[in-house]
């Protein structure tokens, strides 16, 4: 019942009731299709994307709505609103409608692209090629009632509305946890160190990540993670903060212009020195000179 543009279809017993409602959040379809059904209404689909269908409402006494692969002998049927069967991308199926009179449901289309934006690597996409042909879920019903209600929305909402509620369907729909996170491993004391010490005497110098890594035998990539396993930032960020350090206690006096402290500490200009400077500390240098010196 669904007449994607990229969908293939063929029906027969089916008339659209009303207009399509439909609305597209970040690369993800939602449409709503009302339709009349006659005795045997039935029809054949194949899309290229994969979808959720979700009856929101259903017309007959007793009647279903039986979805089935043709290449399989299992088959999902509908008796009740909310009944829903996730569709992998070109996975081709047959409907038939039995005691139906009036039909309405919801069809959520996404690509694989659209779902890596959202959810990245924390997912097993296996779970996008296995089919579920008929299942109940009161928190994945609740949500596409609202998508629904959304889609025929004659005043439509803000965007981040409706991405909120697909995200959250489709989080729901295949179970996606947070990424975990290999927990990298950090500096032996003595790596730690070495290289802290090396920091020290050559703050005020351009140090290489290499130079550094080299110093305890590690790859540069090793070496950048483990550092900020040891010590919450980055090699150059403790270099930045050694620096602005030792320019307190080297060059703190006001006889020495702000200019002459940023050439000799090897910041590119003053402006640059204010940065870090403020970005370290809180406060400007001039700031910091009228706060802390007499």
């Amino acid at each position: 019942m669904n007449f994607s543009p990229r969908m293939e279809a063929r029906i027969s017993g089916f008339s659209v009731i009303g207009a399509l409602q439909w609305r597209l959040w970040n690369g993800v379809v939602a449409d709503v299709w009302e339709v009349a059904c006659e005795a045997d209404a039935g029809g054949y689909y194949i899309s290229p994307d994969p979808r959720l269908f979700v009856v929101l409402d259903m017309e007959g006494p007793g009647g279903s709505f039986e979805i089935q692969s043709p290449d399989r002998t299992d088959s999902g049927v509908h008796r009740s609103p909310w009944s829903m069967s996730y569709l992998p991308a070109n996975f081709a199926i047959t409907s038939h409608a039995r005691g139906l009179s009036r039909l309405r449901h919801l069809d959520l289309h996404f690509s694989e692209n659209a779902f890596r934006q959202r959810f990245g690597k924390a997912f097993d996409y296996q779970q996008l090629v296995r089919e579920r042909l008929q299942f109940e879920d009161g928190r994945i019903a609740a949500l596409a009632g609202q998508i629904a209600a959304e889609c025929a929305n004659a005043q439509p909402l803000h965007d981040l509305y409706g991405e909120g509620l697909v995200n959250s369907l489709l989080a729901l729909l295949f179970d996606v946890r947070p990424e975990r996170t290999r927990r990298r491993a950090a500096l032996s004391r003595r790596q730690l160190a070495d290289v802290t010490e090396f920091i020290e005497a050559h703050c005020f110098e351009t140090i290489r990540l290499a130079d550094l890594a080299a110093l305890v035998d590690l790859s540069q990539t090793h070496f950048s993670h483990a550092f900020k396993a040891s010590t919450g930032m980055p090699p150059h960020r403790w270099q930045m903060h050694s620096r602005i350090r030792q320019v307190q206690q080297k060059f703190g006096s006001r006889e020495t212009s702000l200019t002459d402290v940023a050439n000799i500490s090897g910041f590119a200009d003053q402006a640059h020195f204010t940065r870090v400077f403020k970005s370290v500390v809180g406060l400007t240098p001039a700031e910091w000179r009228r706060q802390s010196l007499p």
